[in-house]
């Protein structure tokens, strides 16, 4: 088994190596992970972690717009294993998306490489396994994609970055978890927030009088985090890969599956300062903290904690209307971020989603318009490309929530490539919701609270509304999206919240024309793995 993993793996590589002899325009960067299980502590409580080349959190993956990326990923869990890239685009190539919509899992004792140009883009991202309850135990982290030399940025050049992985954590093993999710019970409040792997010891050291951006992710399972830097403000600058209006701020609320990068000056009295992240919208509240070290101080932060909102959704709410798109400012390319009029389009389609959780055969279930995902032993995407019956179709559910049953189901919305979507996120639940869509970014134009109608519409900002890949939507609220369906393939759009990801919430946008043509979508890969009904294809 050993050779015939070193034998494929220098295959993979002499193939990687080839094909940049014919694709030299952009530069490549090759990634060889191996995913394994190891003992972490993070809590302090020993438990079976899953790690990447060793390390938990995972490696920062650090890039240029453009870049080609191959990540190799080695699988020595006991389970099959994807990873999926938070916010990358992948534009023409839904085949690297790495969930079970698109790709069939790598197998223990595998591997796979993910290929795919990160084109078009800058900013912060994550990234963290899909498959099962697996992202409980880590394989997390950082994706952060830089701009090309040619294109300024909207500030002036930091001196330095510090990457920040937050998210909550459970001290019950991952397999355990999802036992509890299967048998039907509510997931359980987690034991405790951590920064970079640590509860409290993470240190980032800086020099006085300069200035450092700073990039966070929130990874976590379940919760919403706020984020604060003791006598520091936040300068806000970028989310999920767009530039914003430069506004300063205190702290900042970040929720499950989001990222941001801020500025922060250290202009204070040399000494050390806690940076802190508390869980928001719980009772009681998790507090994590780091170290913001002036390099040579010796004298050691002290309290009190800087205060941070707990409960007051009105605040969260304002603060989210406040973060608008830099419409002067270049992202990826050499053009502004505001030559791109998204409120003069047409609408062509109006979904509306309305998450809830259910019983079905006596078990927690969550569901889109009464519907809870299932995922076909056969992915989507295998099945559209070899026209596979049985699978999916596109009739399987209302584009509007309407009253009835909540039902098992394969939940894919058909759509054509350049339609311009609005789509309503219904949340009529007492917990916040927070969604992504794979394969996009779009405009987050309006929060509301209470049952959204069309008289809402005057209510969006269509002038420079930020561009991002997650949004949430408060309890008993709405939250209106616009985006542009201009990226041919299958796309997941699901809870970032995961037990309610794998118990259903989610479904798929199946984007199409029936144009064959390497404009709008790249060929199915040649490493390609297949399963279920597509095995023998």
């Amino acid at each position: 088994m050993r050779s015939d993993l070193f034998l494929r793996r220098l295959l993979a590589i002499l193939s990687f190596w080839s094909y940049i002899s014919v694709h030299a325009e952009d530069p490549y960067r090759l990634f060889e992970w191996t995913v394994s299980y190891g003992t972490i502590a993070p809590l302090g409580v020993p438990q079976r972690g899953i790690l990447i080349n060793g390390k938990f959190p995972g490696p920062i993956v650090d890039c240029v717009t453009n870049d080609n990326v191959f990540v190799m990923i080695i699988n020595k869990l006991d389970e099959p294993f994807l990873i999926t890239w938070n916010g990358v685009q992948l534009r023409k190539s839904s085949w690297q998306d790495g969930v079970l919509g698109t790709n069939c899992a790598i197998p223990p004792n595998s591997y796979w490489t993910y290929k795919m140009q990160v084109k078009d883009q800058i900013g912060t991202y994550s990234y963290f396994p899909s498959t099962l309850m697996h992202r409980a135990a880590g394989g997390f982290g950082a994706f952060t994609l830089n701009r090309r030399s040619v294109i300024p940025i909207p500030y002036p050049e930091p001196d330095g970055e510090f990457t920040l992985i937050v998210g909550d954590w459970f001290n019950t093993d991952y397999k355990v978890l999802q036992q509890t999710l299967d048998s039907g019970k509510p997931f359980p409040f987690p034991d405790g927030l951590l920064i970079n792997g640590h509860q409290n010891s993470s240190v980032l050291t800086g020099e006085a009088g300069k200035t450092y951006l700073f990039r966070v992710s929130n990874v976590g399972l379940t919760t919403s985090i706020n984020f604060r830097i003791q006598n520091h403000v936040l300068k806000l600058v970028e989310v999920e890969g767009s530039h914003t209006l430069q506004v300063e701020y205190e702290s900042l609320d970040i929720h499950v599956g989001q990222s941001m990068a801020f500025l922060v000056t250290l202009n204070e009295t040399a000494k050390d300062y806690f940076c802190v992240a508390s869980t928001r919208f719980t009772v009681p509240v998790l507090v994590s903290t780091a170290i913001l070290h002036y390099n040579g101080s010796l004298t050691p932060a002290s309290g009190p904690l800087p205060y941070g909102p707990t409960y007051q959704i009105h605040w969260s709410m304002k603060q989210a209307r406040t973060i608008r798109w830099n419409l002067t400012a270049n992202a990826a390319r050499p053009n502004p971020q505001g030559s791109y009029h998204y409120g003069t389009i047409n609408v062509t389609k109006t979904f509306i989603f309305e998450n809830s959780a259910t019983s079905i055969d006596g078990k927690l279930r969550y569901a889109v318009n009464n519907v809870s995902y299932v995922n076909p032993t056969t992915p989507l995407k295998l099945a559209d490309y070899y026209n596979i019956s049985g699978v999916f179709n596109l009739s399987t559910i209302s584009d509007n929530s309407m009253p009835q049953p909540a039902r098992l189901g394969t939940y894919v919305i058909g759509t054509t490539l350049h339609d311009f979507v609005e789509i309503i996120f219904q949340n009529n639940e007492n917990t916040i919701q927070s969604w992504h869509l794979d394969g996009y970014a779009f405009w987050t134009v309006a929060f509301g609270y209470g049952q959204w109608n069309p008289g809402m519409r005057k209510r969006y900002n269509k002038v420079d509304a930020p561009a991002r890949y997650t949004v949430q939507v408060y309890p008993k609220s709405w939250s209106a999206i616009l985006v542009s369906l201009d990226n041919k393939g299958i796309w997941n759009l699901r809870s970032a919240i995961w037990p309610r990801q794998y118990l259903g919430q989610q479904l798929y946008i199946r984007v199409w024309n029936n144009e064959q043509s390497l404009y709008t979508e790249y060929d199915i890969p040649t490493n390609v793995l297949k399963c279920g009904k597509a095995a023998n294809s």
